[in-house]
């Protein structure tokens, strides 16, 4: 049996877990904290890496005794190597090198974006998915060939999950739980579609023309009485999974699949959750199940090698794991 423990801290959620490759539920422990800042603003790296360092080793302790684990009975250490906030990645990493010293444990460096993937895998049973990786700071539509995960389309500017939360912001919606949940609720109160700037480029999507829309009309028709808060609200919502969904849909056709799996925080809304099934959320445990994966297979990542990079893409991680 081999225990990994992993780190994600690649944004406001922190999280510590614990997983095995032995029964039917690999995941031993899994506690997570996360970052939540005022309405109508965000988290900034500096201060998110301070929630960061104030709460992880809580967290290691926690996700140990939930598990009824000691430090001896873990194989390897799995963490986010990126991609992410450059800050918080770095918590992580630093608190990884300290516990492979101090308990003498091999390291894996993991792609935030496969980690993701494998948990989705292992708990919904999907052998070979389209995977629709949809985040605060990545949109992508990704099936795995030859040894990697290959992106057959993405947003050419911002991501779906930094509309989300800048359009939050201009309507000043609360961060609790998070601003994503805030808008599917606020957009379940909505009864006016509002024509929205609907911008499919083949493969790929583009939201920035999308938010400069929305928040012209939130600061001038919502103002004056014209449309109502709820009213964008559904029509942002309707409009981005509709892009999302026909990308997707294309990406199945092309590929020859049938299954569709969710994963990142966006995924976390039922609206597109009718449309497919998915596994989303940032967590420890994600980390330490490709981690796992990896480990497995022999890739360990050296202790000088433990860094972190902001820029990590999917489909530059080898996927030796994989027939």
């Amino acid at each position: 049996m081999v225990v990994v423990l992993g780190i994600e801290g690649s944004a406001n959620k922190l999280g510590v877990g614990i997983v095995t490759d032995k029964g039917e539920d690999p995941i031993l422990s899994n506690p997570r904290h996360t970052y939540i800042t005022p309405p109508g603003t965000g988290f900034l790296p500096r201060e998110t890496a301070e929630h960061h360092r104030k709460h992880i080793m809580g967290l290691v302790t926690e996700a140990l005794k939930e598990a009824k684990l000691e430090p001896k009975d873990i194989d390897a250490l799995a963490y986010t190597k990126g991609p992410g906030m450059g800050a918080p990645l770095q918590v992580g990493a630093l608190v990884i090198r300290t516990l492979s010293l101090l308990w003498n444990k091999p390291i894996v460096g993991v792609n935030h974006c496969i980690g993701h993937i494998e948990m989705g895998r292992r708990l919904t049973e999907a052998k070979d998915p389209i995977v629709l990786y949809v985040s605060g700071g990545n949109t992508q539509v990704i099936a795995y060939s030859l040894k990697r995960y290959r992106i057959f389309g993405e947003t050419i500017d911002i991501a779906v999950g930094n509309t989300l939360d800048r359009f939050a912001r201009v309507i000043g919606l609360s961060n609790d739980p998070s601003p994503g949940y805030n808008i599917e609720q606020c957009a379940k109160k909505g009864k006016k579609f509002i024509e929205l700037p609907f911008v499919v480029k083949g493969m790929d999507v583009s939201f920035s023309g999308l938010l400069a829309k929305v928040t012209e009309l939130a600061r001038t028709d919502v103002k004056e009485g014209k449309i109502t808060k709820e009213d964008l609200c559904f029509s942002i919502q309707e409009t981005i999974f509709a892009m999302l969904v026909e990308t997707t849909e294309r990406a199945m056709a092309h590929c020859d699949k049938n299954d569709v799996l969710i994963v990142g925080g966006v995924g976390y809304f039922s609206k597109l959750w009718e449309r497919f099934t998915g596994y989303c959320i940032d967590n420890g445990a994600m980390i330490a199940w490709a981690g796992l994966l990896m480990y497995n297979c022999g890739s360990i990542t050296k202790l000088e090698d433990c860094t972190v990079t902001q820029r990590f893409r999917t489909d530059a991680q080898e996927v030796n794991w994989r027939d």
